[in-house]
């Protein structure tokens, strides 16, 4: 009988060892303008030496997927890292972490500790990460006074003296909070919000509150980014202008959102890959100079041809690419409401990320996230 096992496996991991396929996955539009906005690819296991699987792999893999159940991979989350006691907000809807607008950047910092990280953001102040290993993960935005003007999660960090929180239902929110907005004024333009039902704007406490939900989780909340009105109306148009600040700042929240959602999910944090974010980089700048939107570019190269050609040694990769979100904060919410592209990001056996951002000649951001892992595990 284990022999049989055996074999049914080997035959398996053979036929899942051949070369690229591409799966069809759900597209979303973020607004009527952009169009086909997110493309994914699904990851493919191959040898570094000669492109087989050897004998001694295939036995070392199959010991331990039987040992796996002996000895199952531990979770990612620190069990020394508390989730806060979430209390209803005193003057605003919603409170994140107990935070509310409003705030000094001392009271945000009795409850979080110092930040993990600073980068700019698409309001022209910066987003600084608070987070223990991307547990109780938030986002808080300052202005110069150092008063809280933006709170972003996807954690259960989410209170409201509404009682909607993390894994509400969108039907909840729309029947405590109303009809969502359906424009918004930039200068003398009226944009349309089209969330596509992935997302609602309202407009509460002189704020702007976007709820997001998970379609793949029954259309629960699983995001919340509060923005006071006075930086939201500084915010001239819709994209921003590009700067070299900006485009790291979208990577570098990117790969965060990743690592935050993973974790929600008990999945193990990625390690960031200067090496390989230069490939995406290179890729998102080729798609935004010349207006194209794929995974193979014009030269026919895969995303796992210009891997190799930067001497990126993988066992096993993918590709997710978005272009035209405002933020990379639309851009990871609306990757996980996408199924191949959720896969990627939730791939427990990816151990690295870069993340690589270009802007067209409409400021317009291109995204590509190359995933890999170096080392062959089932």
């Amino acid at each position: 009988m284990k022999r049989l096992i055996l074999l049914l496996l080997i035959v398996f991991i053979c036929y899942v060892s051949k070369p690229l396929w591409e799966e069809p996955v759900q597209q979303l539009v973020p607004s009527s303008s952009i169009g086909d906005s997110f493309r994914s690819t699904v990851d493919f296991v191959k040898d570094k030496a000669n492109n087989n699987f050897s004998l001694n792999n295939l036995n070392q893999q199959l010991n331990s997927l039987f040992q796996s159940h002996d000895n199952p991979p531990s979770e990612s989350r620190d069990a020394n890292v508390e989730t806060p006691e979430l209390t209803a907000p005193k003057d605003d809807t919603f409170s994140i972490h107990n935070i509310e607008l409003g705030e000094s950047r001392d009271e945000v910092e009795q409850e979080t500790g110092e930040p993990q990280r600073t980068s700019k953001n698409e309001y022209g102040v910066s987003w600084e990460a608070y987070h223990h290993n991307y547990q109780n993960f938030i986002m808080v935005a300052y202005d110069k006074k150092d008063i809280v003007r933006g709170l972003f999660t996807n954690q259960d960090l989410i209170a409201s003296s509404t009682g909607i929180e993390l894994g509400s239902s969108k039907q909840a929110v729309r029947d405590q909070l109303g009809t969502p907005e359906s424009t918004m004024r930039k200068g003398l333009v009226n944009y349309q919000i089209n969330g596509n039902g992935e997302y609602d704007v309202f407009r509460l406490d002189n704020n702007y509150v976007t709820v997001f939900y998970d379609e793949h989780e029954n259309n629960t909340v699983t995001a919340i980014q509060m923005i006071d009105e006075g930086l939201e109306q500084n915010k001239d148009n819709i994209y921003t202008e590009s700067s070299q600040q900006l485009k790291e700042g979208f990577e570098y929240q990117l790969f965060d959102l990743t690592n935050a959602t993973r974790v929600k999910h008990n999945l193990p944090i990625l390690t960031w890959d200067n090496d390989v974010r230069e490939t995406a980089r290179k890729h998102s700048r080729d798609m935004a100079e010349n207006q194209y939107f794929d995974h193979t570019n014009l030269q026919g190269q895969s995303p796992f041809d210009r891997m190799k050609e930067d001497d990126i040694q993988f066992n096993m990769a993918g590709e997710n690419l978005a272009y035209g979100q405002f933020s990379s904060i639309f851009a990871h919410e609306g990757l996980m409401n996408s199924l191949g592209h959720r896969e990627n990001i939730l791939k427990e056996n990816y151990q690295y990320l870069g993340v690589g951002v270009a802007f067209n000649n409409k400021s317009q951001p291109y995204y590509t996230e190359n995933y890999y892992s170096d080392s062959l595990s089932l």
